[in-house]
């Protein structure tokens, strides 16, 4: 009898957002909802935020998949796509890669000793765009709001798309209502047929905010790297920030500029290795 070939995975993660990352180019790998949700569990599984499956790609140097813990596709995550590259440039020996995902191509460079820099590309402001269920002239701010109505403790939000629909709330105060109850209200809001991101920002100076974010399909992290190009995109359109800015989440900081020549926005963090090993029989892919 033949046994099944074991399932090697790498355990990484970016200031804390961590990733069970597997690598499918030479032997595909079915990944669906149920076995991305056993994988992701942090009590019976590996434990993490998403899953991160590479393929081959014909104009890239990776097709990176991603599945948050919920057991849902999604398109983009700044932080996994550092860890990514980090990993395609001790592969190949080089200081430059690309990522193919579903939120867009990524280019992505060696900034430093466990450092990455990844152009998240240019962000997106139509409605359509983002995609909202109704049509708003000006994204800035849309009418929403959480509280009564003659007093709202959070309302006005910017919305914008960098490759995952976000929703960023302004805020003096970063505990002025609680995130885990009101992030998936707000998450799963009828404005946002995809769902969003929910964050909230707190502005310290022009080229400093502090944020927490409620991650779509997998809740409070400690960071979330388009969270954070949202922020500085959604901020510097605003006037509320410079182009080039520190962004502060749970987990660390952030540093994001928004490239004058196109607009794209370019986020340098750092990558953390964690363990690795062999999928256990009872999650086997």
């Amino acid at each position: 009898m033949q046994h099944a070939q074991a399932t090697h995975f790498r355990k990484m993660n970016g200031l804390g957002n961590d990733f069970v990352v597997f690598d499918a180019r030479a032997r595909p790998i079915a990944m669906d909802e149920a076995k991305a949700r056993a994988i992701a569990d942090r009590s019976t599984g590996i434990g993490c935020d998403q899953l991160i499956v590479l393929e081959p790609s014909k104009t890239a140097d990776v097709t990176m998949r991603i599945w948050n813990n919920e057991g849902f596709e999604v398109e983009s995550c700044g932080n996994a796509s550092r860890c990514i590259a980090d990993l395609l440039f001790d592969e190949k020996h080089v200081t430059r890669a690309t990522i193919d995902t579903k939120g867009g191509f990524l280019v992505a460079e060696k900034g430093g000793e466990k450092l990455v820099t990844v152009d998240m590309g240019a962000p997106r402001f139509g409605w359509k765009d983002i995609p909202l269920s109704e049509p708003f002239a000006d994204t800035r701010h849309i009418e929403l709001q959480v509280g009564p109505i003659d007093a709202p403790l959070i309302h006005s939000p910017s919305v914008v798309n960098v490759g995952n629909p976000h929703c960023i709330f302004w805020v003096k105060s970063l505990d002025v209502v609680d995130l885990a109850k009101v992030g998936p209200m707000l998450e799963h809001h009828p404005l946002f047929p995809d769902r969003a991101n929910i964050t909230l920002a707190r502005v310290d100076a022009p080229d400093h905010a502090v944020i927490r974010v409620w991650e779509r399909g997998a809740g409070l992290t400690k960071a979330c790297g388009t969270a954070a190009c949202a922020v500085l995109a959604a901020g510097h359109r605003i006037k509320m920030l410079k182009p080039k800015a520190r962004i502060t989440l749970p987990g660390g900081d952030l540093i994001l500029e928004q490239r004058a020549s196109d607009g794209h926005i370019l986020m340098t963090g750092p990558v953390t290795y964690e363990f690795e090993g062999e999928l256990p029989a009872h999650l086997a892919v």
